[in-house]
């Protein structure tokens, strides 16, 4: 399920040509995968595991891995985060709240947020999706207030994402979340440049 909703994901952000007043949105797309992450050699392989017992931000520099500080570098040079999540328990899977959570809100503030979530069930993922904003508030990527949640996304999307009906009503959502999230991050990108953050 969760790579053909990546994939078309992937695919209507690529098919975005957006321009707000002087700024063209140009998306670089970077995927955090934690399957990856945590895995050997991945950026957090070294942490013990997906458990999260000592975040970076409570690391000596110099103690800090290299593949963790270039990990760390992309999400503080982000201008905007869209998590794309299935729900656990009910809930955000472990391994996305660890890897977030490795570090700290310096690296997320004043930066916009959009939550995609997904689900076998009818419920598309909005459980999980009410957790990940409270979550995101308190790193300080501000949820925008548009969500995209996907029941039954094989009954939705062929493997690669291609929708298997384009004019499938639940998959509006997630243009009209890229909307808000765009404008979001140019406007506090903006402000960012021009008084810095908090």
């Amino acid at each position: 399920m969760g790579d053909r909703v990546l994939n078309w994901v992937k695919t209507t952000l690529a098919s975005r040509k957006e321009s707000l007043g002087s700024d063209t949105i140009q998306h670089d797309i970077t995927i955090v995968d934690p399957l990856e992450v945590f895995a050997e050699g991945g950026a957090l392989s070294g942490f013990t595991g997906g458990e999260l017992r000592a975040p970076v931000f409570f690391m000596k520099p110099d103690d800090i891995p290299e593949a963790t500080k270039q990990l760390q570098a992309k999400i503080q040079a982000a201008d905007c985060y869209l998590i794309v999540s299935p729900e656990y328990n009910h809930s955000i899977p472990p391994a996305l709240s660890s890897v977030m959570g490795h570090f700290g809100g310096s690296n997320y503030k004043c930066k916009p947020s959009g939550i995609v979530t997904y689900s076998p069930g009818p419920f598309a993922g909005m459980r999980a999706a009410m957790a990940i904003q409270v979550m995101c508030h308190e790193l300080g990527c501000l949820p925008v207030s548009k969500l995209c949640g996907l029941p039954s996304p094989n009954d939705m999307l062929e493997a690669d994402g291609t929708p298997k009906d384009g004019e499938h009503r639940m998959l509006n959502q997630l243009p009209e979340l890229l909307t808000q999230l765009e404008w979001m991050a140019v406007a506090m990108k903006n402000q960012r440049e021009k008084t810095g953050s908090f």
